[in-house]
């Protein structure tokens, strides 16, 4: 998975929620400037002809104007601005990358236990997927030999009627084995999830533990006036850099939880649209997870997605549905898939 981790870019400060403050914010000021000089054009015309006036305008323009050019003023500007949005969206909306990834680790648990559930569900619709298919053939079987005997014995109505019987069944078993093989990979998928994620989220823990004391030490050496002064010298602000690094922890974390929480839903829907009982289930369900089997790479599953989708359509590949849910063991030498963040 780290792959896909190292091409990740972090969000840009008009992509971020305090980047739409700011937008709206630019806009009121443009609209509020606008206003002003619209209603007040009398007056300003009366400032410029008054030369002391002028003067006073003329000083303000050029401080503008040297805030516009001079990119250490610029910078500093552009920093303050950044603050001061992020200050505000702040009040309204939780910023802060550690409390973002914390409950993210809560979604993860619940999910996890939600997971579980569908995954034994799941097994249990196919222990029955399998008896039928199973008791179908006995019955395929039971009716060609009686067919037989029937046109051995010139019993033509009852050959037709066991040789057609017999057809059927073959035809229903031909669709459940196509659903079984579905549910197949629906299983599979599942259990590389809940095994990837449990990782996933031991990983986000040990990364919280790990960089919430580290923060809190770069923060309180790294003041706002230090990191003004640091932008003012030309050098990189170590405080801004740690913080978007967390930042760009928590949209792939976000992005993986998505993923999974969609996967979740879909395998309920298709779960649902399952009549085992009376042999019969909804297309739509089964064109789901044929589109996400066509769909791109998975963000938990990485390139395993793949092996397992072969795996499922392998028939060599049996499934062993008494085998427990595997329970993930990270290695000794396990790296963390965030530490290149930080690289």
């Amino acid at each position: 998975m780290d792959t896909y981790q190292k091409e990740f870019k972090p969000k840009s400060f008009w992509q971020r929620p305090e980047g739409v403050t700011g937008m709206v914010f630019l806009a009121g000021l443009a609209l509020g400037a606008g206003y002003l000089v619209a209603t007040n054009i009398g007056w300003i015309i009366g400032l410029v002809s008054n030369t002391i006036s002028l003067a006073i305008l003329l000083i303000v323009l050029a401080a503008i104007l040297y805030m516009v050019l001079d990119p250490k003023m610029r910078n500093l500007v552009w920093y303050g601005y950044k603050s001061v949005m992020r200050w505000v969206t702040g009040l309204f909306v939780q910023l802060d990358p550690i409390g973002i990834l914390k409950s993210y680790v809560d979604n993860l648990k619940d999910n996890l236990r939600k997971m579980n559930k569908q995954i034994s569900m799941l097994r249990g619709q196919m222990h029955k997927l399998q008896e039928i298919i199973y008791n179908n053939k006995k019955q395929i079987e039971s009716n060609l030999q009686l067919a037989s005997k029937a046109k051995a014995s010139n019993k033509q109505a009852v050959m037709i009627l066991k040789s057609r019987k017999a057809g059927r069944l073959k035809e229903s078993n031909m669709r459940l084995e196509d659903l079984y093989q579905r549910m197949e990979v629906l299983y599979r998928v599942l259990t590389k999830m809940y095994e990837n994620s449990q990782i996933l989220m031991e990983d986000i823990k040990d990364q919280v533990e790990v960089k919430e004391q580290e923060r809190k030490a770069i923060h309180a050496s790294h003041s706002a006036m230090r990191s003004a002064m640091s932008i003012m010298s030309g050098d990189p602000d170590r405080r801004a850099m740690f913080d978007s690094a967390m930042e760009a922890i928590a949209d792939d974390v976000a992005s993986k939880v998505g993923e999974m929480e969609r996967f979740m839903d879909m395998s309920a829907n298709f779960m649902d649209s399952i009549d085992l009982k009376n042999g019969i289930f909804e297309e739509e369900g089964m064109k789901m997870l044929e589109k996400w089997e066509k769909e791109g790479v998975s963000l938990i599953l990485g390139e395993e997605k793949q092996s397992l989708l072969l795996q499922a359509n392998n028939e060599a590949e049996v499934l062993d549905l008494n085998q427990p849910i595997k329970e993930p063991i990270r290695e000794a030498g396990h790296r963390n898939q965030y530490d290149t963040f930080f690289e």
